[in-house]
């Protein structure tokens, strides 16, 4: 890393206290207006997240690395090259269980068949937030290297 590479601070917390904290050149995420960066310098922000990933590109031993967290919504704060990410959870890649997570999709899926059939609209959304919520954590595992 040369003496010119500026870096941010990238910090998520959940209810459970901090999840994740490492320094970065970039962090990337899924706000609810579309895919956004951020790096160093960049005009202080807070902004709503979907459901989605979050992407750190860090330097580790002079190798680039990029970790990958799921979090489940939330927001981001970011100023004075801090970004501070608020979510319920969070899960990085490596401590994603995706036996528990394929489980927890089958179970929604199960769960926005039968609130259909019934016609509940209000257990359907949340069905489908948490199918949301297991098809992130299940995409974040398979994207680890």
């Amino acid at each position: 890393m040369d003496n010119e590479t500026k870096l941010i601070t990238v910090s998520i917390v959940t209810p459970n206290g901090v999840q994740y904290e490492h320094h970065g050149q970039i962090v990337v995420l899924d706000a609810i207006d579309g895919e956004l960066g951020i790096m160093a310098g960049h005009e202080p922000i807070v902004t709503p997240l979907n459901i989605g990933s979050v992407q750190v590109k860090r330097i580790h031993s002079h190798d680039e690395q990029t970790d990958e967290i799921a979090v489940n919504g939330g927001y981001v704060e970011f100023s004075n090259d801090v970004a501070t990410i608020i979510a319920d959870s969070a899960e990085r890649a490596r401590d994603i269980d995706i036996n528990r997570a394929e489980s927890a999709k089958e179970r929604a899926v199960r769960h926005i068949e039968e609130a259909k059939k019934k016609h509940d609209v209000s257990s359907q959304k949340r069905a489908e937030v948490a199918l949301r919520r297991a098809i992130n954590r299940i995409n974040v595992y398979s994207s680890k290297k």
